[in-house]
């Protein structure tokens, strides 16, 4: 298996085990409010994380199969040689755009670090974490994205 395979293995399971718990925590919260006297002050929460963490996952994998939204009026009037050019500023720009969030997105786990969650009183540095995988992964996307444009400008 390649790195690219399990990367993009890793992500879909990623989003795919957070959406489902993001989806158990919400069903047990509505469950507890019709049907007991009181909900478990976590679950509110817990689906917040778990939702937060989908949301990162599933951005990886949006980089990956090129589903960010685009303005593709001005692009289809171009030509193919400057729709390479443009391809691979817009790539560069991401690279530079995402590197820049993961490094303060580090910096944000690290204050995080001492912080708690009021209901579930985990580290708030698990939440901010999730910035650092959505750049990353993004970053990373953007890279390979990055070179294959540069390919096919040098042809």
């Amino acid at each position: 298996m390649t790195i690219k395979k399990g990367i993009g293995k890793f992500l879909k399971y990623g989003t795919l085990v957070s959406s489902f718990c993001f989806i158990a925590v919400t069903m047990a919260q509505v469950y507890a409010r019709f049907f007991m006297e009181s909900a478990p002050s976590w679950t509110e929460e817990a689906a917040r994380f778990f939702f937060i963490y989908a949301m990162s996952f599933a951005a990886g994998l949006a980089m990956k199969g090129n589903y960010y939204v685009k303005f593709d009026v001005v692009y289809n009037k171009l030509n193919t040689k400057q729709k390479l050019v443009l391809n691979f500023i817009v790539s560069l720009l991401s690279i530079l755009l995402f590197l820049i969030l993961t490094y303060y997105a580090l910096q944000f786990v690290n204050v995080g670090i001492s912080e708690r969650s009021p209901s579930v009183g985990f580290s708030m540095a698990i939440a901010f974490g999730s910035i650092v995988i959505m750049g990353v992964f993004i970053t990373m996307y953007a890279i390979w994205d990055f070179i294959k444009h540069l390919k096919k400008l040098k042809q």
